[in-house]
């Protein structure tokens, strides 16, 4: 970390103060984050930070799922669109942006709330993330033309040679994972694994996490129907206007590479939405997974906004 950075990241620990608090609402895709964060930030008269990894990006809207403009009219949201699907993000950057933010909002603001469902971002900025390398560019393409062109396989093996602790846990069919730690294997000439502490960060600010589910045949029909209604909204035009971009990591997302593959011709339109689904239900088993490991959250139904507010009264009032 350079000095720039560290003196920074000083004045944001020693500027906030404990009476300040974070709201975190999250929870699965699909289950209702939207509407009860907006509740939470107009009674507490604060902002939202999204920490959705995907909606940061301008060209996406539909699939996304960005919040409807009268939603954004009634509360000032940040990070959302502010990038191209050509930027390179991550959930380092993620956590420095975020603090700064809140460095000035709880300025002027008691609380403020932080809405998404994706994990490694809310629990960057809970926890802190490792501070490693930023990649080179070139690097970084050359490492994804390498897969392109050659597959999986060979980068599984220079993994296992460079660094074979972080092989062995690793999810081997995940190609983000195995090329980021690459990346990093390269830059630093050290293996991934030294570079992750995994050391919980101190907060300057208390931190509430509300955690939204349904029943599980609930949750699945809520998805199955948003899925219909993004496709009714244009969501495969949508993709075909970055279809040319489909190699960016910031498309290997739901709803886009099902649809990708139904532009290359490998599955028809049906198949295409069937996967979109499938595969939305699946992100969201995988989101209550991650979340469940958590003993923090306070887990609620989406529709027990009194409850919620309660809750939030009584932590808030008595810490």
């Amino acid at each position: 970390m350079n000095f720039t950075t560290f003196a920074l990241r000083s004045e944001i620990i020693y500027s906030l103060k404990m009476e300040n608090y974070l709201i975190v609402i999250l929870g699965p895709t699909g289950v209702g984050k939207t509407d009860l964060s907006i509740d939470i930030a107009k009674k507490y008269n604060t902002d939202i930070v999204s920490s959705d990894s995907r909606q940061v990006y301008k060209e996406l809207n539909i699939g996304t799922a960005v919040p409807e403009p009268h939603y954004l009219e009634q509360v000032k949201h940040h990070f959302i669109q502010h990038l191209s699907v050509l930027d390179y993000y991550s959930a380092s950057r993620f956590e420095e942006s975020a603090m700064e933010l809140l460095t000035e909002l709880f300025k002027s603001k008691q609380a403020v709330v932080v809405s998404g469902g994706s994990m490694l971002y809310i629990d960057s900025l809970c926890n802190g993330i490792d501070e490693l390398p930023t990649v080179d560019p070139e690097l970084r393409k050359e490492l994804i033309e390498r897969f392109e062109n050659e597959g999986l396989e060979p980068l599984r093996r220079e993994l296992k040679h460079l660094d074979p602790a972080y092989y062995d846990k690793v999810d081997l069919k995940n190609p983000k994972r195995i090329l980021h730690a690459l990346e990093i294997c390269y830059m630093t000439g050290k293996p991934f694994t030294e570079l992750r502490t995994n050391i919980k960060k101190e907060r300057p600010f208390k931190i509430i996490k509300l955690g939204l589910n349904r029943d599980r045949e609930e949750l699945y029909e809520r998805i199955n129907l948003r899925v219909d209604l993004m496709l009714e909204q244009g969501l495969e035009e949508e993709a075909r206007s970055v279809y040319q971009h489909k190699a960016n990591n910031s498309l290997n997302t739901v709803g886009y590479k099902e649809l990708f593959d139904y532009f290359d011709g490998t599955i028809d339109k049906e198949e295409a939405i069937r996967l979109i689904k499938r595969n939305s239900r699946r992100y969201a088993r995988k989101q209550l997974s991650w979340f469940r490991r958590d003993d923090s959250v306070n887990w609620f139904h989406p529709e027990e906004s009194e409850k919620i507010f309660d809750f939030l009264d009584k932590e808030i009032k008595n810490t």
